[in-house]
């Protein structure tokens, strides 16, 4: 954990943040500037700072945060009218917090 990572701060409870789902590799919370009606970010609580800085040993935890997507999708509804899953990396590629994050947007036409 890097103790002045947003993400390891409320990966561990040290804010006042809701947890939608948590387990021992991730947690998913919203968005707090939601891009679309669902918007949940799937985190893990192991400080990886972006995709390039995975390790073949953080290969679990990528397969965790896509199969969890995948449940969080179904449980808001949105699985079956479609979704977007996205990483930003680096600042060029829109990435504002600097720990590894999948982005769940959908429900624009939730049916």
């Amino acid at each position: 954990m890097d103790k002045n990572c947003l993400f390891c701060r409320i990966s561990r409870g040290a804010s006042s943040t809701d947890f939608l789902f948590e387990n021992e590799m991730l947690v998913v919370f919203k968005d707090i500037n939601p891009a679309a009606p669902v918007h949940l970010l799937i985190v893990p609580k192991k400080h990886i700072r972006s995709i390039n800085d995975l390790s073949d040993d953080d290969r679990p935890i990528l397969s965790e945060m896509l199969m969890v997507a995948r449940d969080m999708a179904a449980q808001y509804e949105v699985a079956k009218s479609g979704y977007r899953l996205f990483f930003n990396v680096e600042r060029g590629g829109g990435q504002v917090i600097f720990h590894l994050h999948l982005h769940l947007i959908g429900g624009w036409n939730k049916r």
